[in-house]
């Protein structure tokens, strides 16, 4: 449900994220006949016993496949450890690259492949690991097997590794919370927007932090000297990759964005060093 309600909040489609991705739709066939152009953000959620390449496209005539049906918005994968392991680490390249190249004898055929990646696993086989009210039943080395179906130069591509807590049934029955439409908290995400000119100046194809590259980073994303020991001690206590490293700051960058400060401060910094907690489970890694 969280992950369908992501396309409502994110910033509209512009003119040319628009018409990029009604180009892909129509040479997929999957554009409505009534619509001459997509204006919503798309949202793609296979399912896992997807092949690679329907994920990425290909065949004898080479479509795009999902990776690419999902550029300029949102790719959902359900049960993350369900898919095979080839089918994954085939989206490595595209995600760093944001665009797949298909290869064949006598056609090499480039698709754009700029979407935002959403994944969800439980925490176990059984489900009930790190519950706080249940008891997990998974034997010894069983939640390690089960999180090792993902790769870690995998999950080094993942920027927010969050927990979602079980939400408890008075939570759920009660009517008193506070409830958010999409249209309040887009408000949000766009109300930063004043810093991304600076972010995107100059630069074809940066519309938000993630899509910096990596010599902007250390541009955009100044630290203090606080903040810089802060960083160090997490890299070499996690034992974090250089490309964890980059992701941190663009995290990082974001949060300050969001509240509204002109700079990385402390808390934003621990609060991106927070969202790699599976990193600290001994996921992450190099390729």
């Amino acid at each position: 449900m969280l992950a369908r309600r992501l396309p409502t909040i994110l910033p509209p489609l512009t003119l040319h994220e628009a018409l990029e991705t009604t180009k892909i739709h129509s040479v997929s066939g999957i554009l409505p006949d009534n619509s001459a152009l997509v204006t919503t953000r798309p949202f793609r959620a296979p399912h896992h016993t997807i092949s690679d390449v329907a994920l990425v496209g290909g065949g004898s005539d080479p479509m795009p496949g999902e990776i690419s049906l999902a550029h300029n918005g949102v790719l959902f994968l359900d049960e993350l450890p369900e898919f095979k392991r080839q089918v994954l680490e085939v989206m490595r390249q595209p995600m760093e690259e944001r665009r797949v190249t298909i290869s064949r004898a006598k056609v090499s055929v480039d698709y754009p492949a700029s979407f935002m990646l959403v994944a969800s696993m439980n925490p176990c086989p059984c489900g009930y690991y790190n519950h706080p009210d249940k008891e997990c039943v998974c034997g010894p080395g069983v939640v390690k097997r089960y999180l090792s179906k993902i790769s870690g130069p995998l999950l080094d591509r993942i920027d927010l590794h969050v927990e979602v807590t079980p939400v408890k049934i008075e939570e759920l029955t009660t009517t008193e919370q506070p409830k958010q439409n999409s249209a309040d908290i887009r408000e949000r995400v766009l109300r930063p927007a004043k810093y991304k000119p600076n972010v995107s100046k100059g630069l074809k194809d940066v519309y938000c932090n993630a899509q910096m590259p990596s010599r902007m980073v250390h541009e955009v994303c100044q630290l203090t000297d606080a903040g810089l020991t802060l960083l160090k001690t997490a890299m070499e206590r996690l034992q974090l990759s250089a490309r964890a490293f980059d992701r941190i700051l663009k995290v990082a960058r974001t949060a300050a964005d969001l509240a509204g400060s002109p700079d990385i401060r402390i808390e934003d910094l621990a609060e991106a060093i927070h969202y790699r907690s599976l990193d600290r489970e001994g996921g992450g890694g190099e390729d």
